[in-house]
Parts: C-alpha cells; structure tokens; sequence
C-alpha cells in the first residue's frame, strides 16, 4: 500500500472544523482529555485483553501543528531518494499520475484527514483543537488502543520498515483494524464485535468512502491512495474479527501476518502460508533507484485502476505468492518487476490480465519504450516477469534476476 497511512499511528475520520479556540478553553479541554483518557483506559484494556503498563500523555495540538507533525514524520519516513524512487515506481505502474507530486499530495490529504494521532517516540495522544466534540470520543478510544499496542510491540519498528511494504501494509491492518475493532466495544458495550457477519466492515467501504469524498484532497486523490487510506482500518477489522474467534484469548499481536494476502485470505495465515521472498541477483546490470514489492492488495488495486472492475482485479490477484519489482535506469524510466504464484493456473491467469492490463498504460510520449511479459519457472516455481522500459534501455540485453527462499519452495 505504499505509504499512504503509516506516518503516523492516527485515526483518519471525517473532521468538522469548529474554529480557533481561546487558551483558556484549550486549557480546559486537555484537562478534560486527560479525565476521558483515565476514564477509558479500563473499559479499553477489557477490550484488547491488554492491561496498560502506563497511561499516555494527551495533548491538544493546532491543525497547522498537525501539519507540522505530518511533514516532519513524511520526510522521516521518504526522505528525498526514496520519495523519488517510491514516486517514479508509482508512475511506471500507472498507480499515480505522471504529473501527480507524491509529497505535497500526501501532505494535503493528511492534513485533512487525521483527527488524532498517536506518537510513539513521546507516548502521546494528539487531538487537533478543531475536532467536533461528536467525534472525540470516537478518536480518543481508537488512538488509545494504539498506545495500548505500543506497550506490546515496537509500533515504530513494525510501521518503518524500509523494501517492505507488503509487510508494513499488514502490519498496519492490524494496529488500525485492532483499533477500529476495539472502539466498537468501547463506545458501545451492547454490542459484540465477535458476533458480526465475516466481512462486514470491508462491505462499508463504499459508505466510509463517501463520506470521506465530502473532503476536497481525498475527493481528487487516485485511487491507489483512497484504497490504501480505508484499507487497514475496514480490511484489518475483518481479520481482527476473524482472529478474535479463531483464536480465544489469544492476542494478535503475539504473531502478525506477514503479508496482505493472510489479511484478505485469513484460512492462509491458519495455514501458515508465508510469502515467498524474492531476492535480485547482485551485479545488476544499471543502477538500481528504488526496490521494494506490491503484495496481493496492490496488485489488485493495479488491475482495478487499469482495468476497472474490481471482482475481476481480486481474481487476477488471487495465488500471488510474493513479489519484488526494481526501478533503473539514469532517468528511473526503467520497471523489472517479477511476480510467484501458488501454481501454473494462478500464474497464467495474472499473466493473461496483466497482458490486457498493461496495453491499457498510457505512455507520456517522450520515449519510445516497449515492455515485455513472460511466464517463466524458477526453482520449479511459476514466476511471471514483466519489464518495461525506454527502447534503448541498456538493461534489455541482460535482464535482472531473482533467486527464491522461503514461502511455498
């Protein structure tokens, strides 16, 4: 899911501006804050089965310091090379516009959207002074969990992991859906979060998707970013659920998924299903700008952008076993991007949608370029490669490599 929500440990629901208010009352309010936190912790730890080890700080914060917040902890996370390469691998795959700036966009968005966040490096809840006083309760139980959870695992370890997206983007379900889960008993005793259909919370993304249309940079944002926004809270709830009743009293966080297809598949984390790993070849053939993978859950936000139908996206991905794609090139114009499938049948059907998928992409028209996709075997595993790439890329004469380990070999 590239980077959309992971720069901040933060509840991102619909923000109703109510105006700059007087210190005094700002004052006020943080008293408040700190009563309703010490008042929730309780009924938050009952709904974890986690027991708080300390109670976090809560503070009011100005939305032009959650700007300020959001900036700082952005360019922590993407600093200016991996920005450049994250963004151009974007464009190739046709994820984002080739006129889209990933940094100013991701910002905008952010700042809208956050209505809280925690932050780990100083044990705090930050709640915007702007927020409707409907929803602080709403974001003040969610944000507690995830001070709960920073208490259990390293949050910033898991959320900054660097060439590992399809892990963080697991990672980050659980955190976010084990939040979304938890507020549910929190804010509504009377209902049980265990009883709930399968699959509710994934069916409310076209609701929660609505109302976050209300808002002008979420509106205009492309669709890898929108999905990639609502897709740990609604698709990690549907886990958290699945887990919570698979496995009584056991705590999630004691062993994460690995990957976003356990996420969207749960029978494949009780099976132990584990991502194979995908590994390039060293002396690569021209400079390597940017390496990392897209996992089940953006290949299909691949297909759906570039075909779109999203019932036929899930099926193509559906038997992804792990990937790793590179960007080179002196002008990062040139895509490698190698794909495993749990067997021939899933690797020919990618193969067939991603050749359909890809005649699609719309080339800027300053280069000639041609790309390639083949269905190959690896160490007896069927691999799908697909290179694209300006017509006298120098890399066409001898094409990365992967080697494979782990996973289903």
């Amino acid at each position: 899911m590239g980077r959309v929500s992971r720069l901040a440990v933060g509840g991102v629901v619909v923000v109703l501006s109510l105006g700059c208010r007087e210190r005094a009352q700002a004052v006020q309010g943080e008293a408040e804050l700190k009563d309703m936190v010490h008042r929730m912790m309780p009924v938050v730890a009952q709904a974890t089965g986690l027991q708080f080890k300390r109670e976090p700080l809560v503070l009011r914060r100005s939305r032009a310091q959650v700007r300020d917040y959001v900036i700082h902890k952005f360019d922590q996370d993407l600093p200016a090379a991996d920005l450049a390469g994250l963004q151009s691998a974007l464009r190739l795959f046709g994820l984002i516009p080739d006129s889209l700036q990933l940094r100013p966009t991701m910002i905008d968005l952010l700042t809208e959207q956050i209505a809280g966040y925690y932050d780990p490096d100083s044990n705090a809840l930050f709640i915007p002074a702007d927020i409707d006083e409907f929803q602080l309760r709403i974001v003040v139980s969610h944000e507690l969990v995830h001070a709960l959870q920073d208490q259990y695992v390293h949050l910033d370890s898991i959320i900054t992991q660097r060439h590992a997206n399809d892990r963080r983007s697991a990672a980050q379900a659980i955190l976010e859906g084990q939040a979304t889960v938890a507020q549910i008993s929190v804010l509504m005793p009377e209902q049980k979060p265990d009883t709930l259909p399968l699959g509710l919370f994934w069916k409310q993304r076209a609701a929660m998707a609505a109302q976050q249309a209300q808002m002008k940079e979420f509106a205009r944002a492309p669709l890898w970013i929108r999905e990639g926004l609502v897709f740990p809270y609604l698709g990690g709830a549907d886990f958290i659920v699945w887990f919570r009743r698979t496995y009584l009293g056991r705590s999630v966080l004691d062993s994460m998924p690995r990957s976003t297809e356990q996420i969207l598949h749960p029978e494949r984390y009780r099976e132990h299903d584990e991502p194979t790993d995908l590994s390039y070849a060293s002396g690569e053939p021209d400079t390597v700008r940017w390496e990392d993978n897209l996992g089940e859950f953006e290949t299909r936000l691949l297909f759906q952008q570039l075909l779109g139908n999203e019932a036929e996206a899930a099926t193509l991905a559906t038997g992804w076993d792990g990937d790793r794609y590179q960007v080179l090139g002196a002008n990062s114009d040139a895509l490698v991007w190698y794909s495993v499938w749990d067997d021939a049948p899933a690797a020919t059907r990618f193969t067939s949608g991603l050749q359909r998928a890809w005649a699609t992409r719309r080339p800027d028209g300053r280069t000639a370029r041609r790309s390639d996709i083949k269905q190959l075997t690896i160490q007896g595993r069927p691999v799908v490669r697909l290179v694209d790439a300006p017509n006298d890329w120098k890399g066409w004469s001898s094409l990365p490599t992967v080697r494979l380990s782990g996973g289903g070999e």
